[in-house]
């Protein structure tokens, strides 16, 4: 009785979940990406520095290689 119970359940559990994954329109509109392309909404505020800065880790960790560059750790690729 306990895992019929359960399975039921667990069914209507996934199928809520599935169907709230359908939606057919996008969550943001085209007209409304001018928005999220503000200043305010970037991660970084100076991107020269902030790739230098990335460059300088990546030469000194020699591992880190994750931020989309490859290389040794010797810094000069």
């Amino acid at each position: 009785m306990f895992t019929v119970l359960f399975r039921i359940i667990l069914l209507v559990v996934t199928v809520g979940a599935l169907a709230g994954c359908a939606g057919l329109e996008p969550w943001v509109k085209p007209y409304e990406r001018a928005n999220l392309a503000t200043e305010v909404m970037k991660f970084d505020r100076n991107p020269v520095s902030d790739a230098y800065l990335n460059h300088v880790y990546e030469a000194r960790e020699g591992a880190r290689g994750a931020s989309g560059s490859s290389g040794g750790g010797c810094g000069c690729n």
